[in-house]
């Protein structure tokens, strides 16, 4: 029996240890617990504020992006209202120089009155005018669309300056 008394000892002692050691393990546990609880939160926290960066920044892409898409259109659609303008005069200041052409041959066989190839001059001279000034509109209208494009590339260097 005395052996069994030893063993019985030896087994209490050993639950003893073992439950000093859970207490232990147990405590430190919860505290590590709550440390990573603490900083799972954190995370959750940081992870939700750069979502919500993220979403700014696309919302105000979003919004770039499609006023740069409304500018584009717009100017497109006013080069090919200007590119239509010119083909139209282009088209009937080439059929005044024909016209022109056709009453000086008159005139030169004596048919033509001068009074209408004085008018006919004067016409051709306001339809080169007015191909001159949509030629300027046009050159306008360029330098006016690549304006702004400039002015986005020198942004840039004057950032490297700063």
């Amino acid at each position: 029996m005395s052996e069994i008394d030893t063993l019985q000892q030896r087994l209490t002692a050993a639950m003893d240890r073992i439950s000093t050691g859970l207490g232990a393990v147990g405590s430190t546990s919860n505290a590590d617990a709550d440390a990573l609880q603490a900083a799972l939160e954190d995370e959750k926290l940081a992870n939700a504020q750069l979502q919500e960066r993220v979403r700014k920044l696309s919302d105000q892409q979003a919004g770039a992006a499609a006023a740069a898409e409304a500018a584009a259109s717009q100017a497109q659609a006013r080069v090919a209202e200007l590119d239509l303008e010119l083909q139209r005069l282009r088209k009937s200041n080439d059929q005044l120089r024909e016209s022109n052409m056709a009453l000086r041959a008159a005139n030169e066989e004596g048919v033509g009155e001068p009074h209408l190839i004085n008018k006919a001059m004067m016409a051709e001279l306001e339809a080169l005018r007015a191909t001159r000034a949509a030629d300027v509109a046009e050159a306008s209208s360029i330098i006016g669309a690549l304006t702004p494009l400039l002015d986005q590339l020198e942004m840039p260097d004057e950032e490297e300056d700063a």
